[in-house]
């Protein structure tokens, strides 16, 4: 990365950190997508089963690994600031800050799984798809975390071109290893959904490997020297770590687990409502991979500039990427509209369910305008590192406000179902605007500070 002096140059150096970056997160999202979507064609059960599995894993895998995505301001301030030699030991110890991290995940989830399952009241056939869906998910709990604390580093150091060669290469070995599995192709068994539980746990550990192999030997890292040598646990680089990461994991966590809660809160609906609504769940998630991706570009940007102490240069990458992201939101709010029908029909042969996913669709167009606004918003306060204020806002707007909207609508109106979705876009709008407040209060505070 370069310091740039027009709004021109900004805009094409965003765009040249973006696009990779989009790539890599709409390629991690579909492997959620055709693990969705293959195992629906396997039955509504098995399409259900995954769904309750990754509704559960999902908020432990983003929330967790917001944690560790603290490296990615920590590497771009230490950039900024010229101390590239500083690089290989946050990295290391975010490394087994990550290792030590995942084996409790693993322990938790041997005792837990279980009891959340039978609370539930889920049929025979879908608690068993759940089960073991998330059993073999866990295997691939530490190459996950592992290969999220190197993507950060990689993208920090601005080479977001690279991490996209590494994770496009998850997308074909997912999709067959789904074939293979879900519908028991080559002599391997058919394992329905589960099988797309074990086809993500055997892709993380693909592009972990190669991401270490990549970030060892690449000439773009030589003169970092990463993962040349071993260093002891520093607590206290724990402790930095943690003070950035877990206001951002728990801030993800909150937004990704309010959406889960709405799942476990609808399993009371029959076997057709469950899948319909995960399958549109599943479409949004993919469409938020867009103002993800630009929240994850002004991370790096904006903490390179504020590192540098170029704050004008930091609020002008905030305006575009959250003008950019507003933008794209109108056109895919549109297109949306138009090929609902086209996007039920990728996710099941039923009729009843299509149905369902085209009325559930009409909701995601409202989700994606919000967080269209807020998530950009908190990929500039993470790079000026301000992750305090996006924890409370989503702690607010989540759950004090969405999750008991929708509940309300749903169990006291005639809405049902949708009552939840309604809910969760009340609190997706709350957010947008806090979070809009809370970064002109941030930047106002920055420009006096500097004066």
């Amino acid at each position: 990365m370069m310091p740039t002096s027009s709004i021109k140059q900004k805009y094409i150096l965003f765009l040249r950190i973006l696009v990779p970056i989009l790539i890599t997160q709409v390629t991690l999202s579909l492997m959620t997508l055709f693990d969705t979507m293959m195992s629906g064609h396997a039955s509504p059960a098995d399409l259900a089963g995954a769904a309750v599995g990754s509704s559960l894993w999902l908020p432990v895998q983003t929330g967790l690994s917001g944690i560790l995505m603290a490296v990615t301001p920590l590497i771009s301030h230490l950039v900024g600031e010229g101390r590239k030699d500083k690089v290989a030991y946050q990295v290391m110890q975010a490394l087994m800050l990550a290792a030590a991290i995942g084996l409790l995940v693993i322990v938790a989830g041997a005792f837990a799984i279980s009891p959340v399952l039978n609370m539930m009241g889920l049929t025979p056939k879908v608690r068993h798809v759940a089960y073991y869906f998330l059993t073999a998910m866990g295997a691939g709990v530490l190459p996950l975390f592992g290969y999220t604390v190197l993507r950060s580093c990689i993208d920090a150091l601005g080479q977001t071109r690279i991490s996209m060669f590494i994770t496009l290469t998850s997308l074909p070995i997912n999709v067959a290893a789904n074939y293979v599995l879900i519908f028991g192709k080559f002599g391997f068994p058919k394992l329905g959904g589960i099988g797309s539980g074990v086809a993500s746990a055997f892709t993380y550990w693909c592009i972990f490997l190669l991401a270490l192999f990549v970030v060892r030997q690449s000439s773009a890292f030589s003169e970092f020297s990463l993962l040349r040598e071993w260093s002891r646990i520093s607590l206290s680089k724990w402790k930095e770590l943690l003070k950035v990461g877990l206001p951002m994991g728990f801030a993800i966590f909150f937004e990704v687990a309010v959406f889960a809660a709405v799942t476990l809160l609808m399993s009371r609906f029959d076997t057709i409502t469950i899948a319909a609504h995960q399958s549109a769940n599943n479409f949004a998630t993919t469409l938020y991979m867009v103002p993800l991706s630009i929240c994850s570009a002004l991370t790096i940007l904006v903490g390179y500039e504020a590192g540098a102490a170029r704050m004008k240069d930091a609020r002008q990458y905030g305006w575009i990427g959250i003008a950019t992201a507003a933008g794209l939101s109108l056109v895919t709010a549109a297109v949306l509209m138009l090929v609902r029908q086209d996007i039920a029909e990728l996710y099941s042969n039923d009729m009843a369910v299509i149905g369902l996913i085209k009325h559930f669709l009409i909701y995601a167009i409202f989700f994606q305008i919000s967080d269209a606004i807020a998530t950009p918003i908190q990929g500039v306060l993470r790079g000026y590192k301000d992750v305090n204020s996006a924890f409370w806002i989503t702690l607010l707007s989540y759950w004090a406000i969405a999750l008991p909207a929708g509940y309300a609508l749903a169990d006291y109106t005639r809405l049902g179902p949708y009552g939840y979705w309604i809910g969760l876009i009340v609190g997706l709008a709350t957010a947008a605007v806090l979070l809009s407040f809370s970064l002109a209060g941030i930047q106002r505070r920055l420009n006096r500070r500097k004066a």
